[in-house]
């Protein structure tokens, strides 16, 4: 038996207040620093290679330590032994997009000790979530047993060389469209609402835009109820593995073999040899 206590960013507050493998949730902020070097933790896990969340496992009482940390210098290091491949994996470009052949999952496993077997996520939703869906599906008139097609066209804005491009978008929901007679729908957050009109704007097919301001558990529950969903390397594209939709990814600046599909999609890799590369922008884009 364990009490499992959790911090996350504040956004991702919603999204695992559904898991009830958790027993605490705690976002980042000053309170929660100062309270976990008074109370005592049997064992911290950090896997996150970011300085809010590294200051912090650093700071936290706790009688074992894996994943990151700060070190003496204010830098970002491995805790334990087991951390140093996925720390190197974030300093070495040849080992990151060249040699390692390991998923993110694997990697996360090996850095505190133990085999991956291929355990999957978990992602809940509740009846209002899902009333949610269902109820915007009927407003856009989207039937029960219509072939439903969502294509999630955005990636955030920390890396914009993940999206694909509008017109390649706009084609392939035309293609969908005339071909399978499918509902295909435009996915996304408020980062793509012009990226989403521009794609109704020139598809001949029109698609319904599902809209870009859904709460993150309502997001879900969208993606949730599509019979497919067609995504770059973002959010939604672990909300259909965790839900377990067939997914089509598709891999521009970024490793494809990082991540695990548990055999629920295909992936989409470019073959230009700049990719990946992870560039928060790029003015060629010839891998899109």
């Amino acid at each position: 038996v364990c009490h499992i206590t959790w911090v996350t960013d504040t956004d991702a507050i919603e999204i695992l207040s559904r898991n009830p493998m958790i027993d605490r949730l705690f976002s980042y902020s000053t309170d929660t620093a100062l309270r976990f070097q008074i109370e005592e933790f049997d064992l911290l896990i950090n896997l996150e290679k970011a300085i809010a969340a590294c200051i912090l496992a650093s700071l936290t009482n706790a009688k074992e330590k894996y994943g990151f940390g700060i070190g003496p210098f204010g830098t970002i290091c491995p805790i334990n032994d087991m951390a140093d491949y996925a720390f190197r994996l974030g300093i070495s470009d040849d080992l990151k997009f060249r040699k390692n052949k390991k998923t993110y999952q694997e990697i996360a496993f090996e850095t505190v000790g133990l085999r991956y077997n291929g355990e999957p996520y978990i992602i809940n939703l509740n009846e209002d979530d899902s009333a949610y869906a269902e109820s915007l599906f009927v407003k856009k008139g989207i039937r029960k047993d219509d072939i439903k097609i969502g294509i999630n066209t955005g990636s955030g804005v920390v890396f914009a060389t993940k999206r694909w491009t509008i017109e390649g978008f706009a084609k392939l929901s035309d293609m969908l469209s005339k071909k399978l007679g499918a509902k295909v729908m435009l996915l996304g957050g408020p980062e793509e609402e012009i990226r989403n009109k521009e794609i109704f704007d020139l598809a001949e097919a029109k698609p319904v835009n599902i809209g870009t301001n859904h709460s993150l558990t309502h997001f879900a529950a969208i993606v949730s109820m599509c019979d497919l969903l067609v995504t770059g390397d973002t959010l939604a594209l672990h909300f259909a593995i965790g839900l377990g939709v067939p997914t089509v990814a598709i891999f521009t600046s970024t490793c494809a073999q990082e991540l695990d599909l548990y055999g629920r999609g295909v992936k989409i890799v470019t073959d230009v040899e700049c990719a990946p590369c992870y560039k928060s922008s790029c003015d060629d884009m010839r891998c899109a």
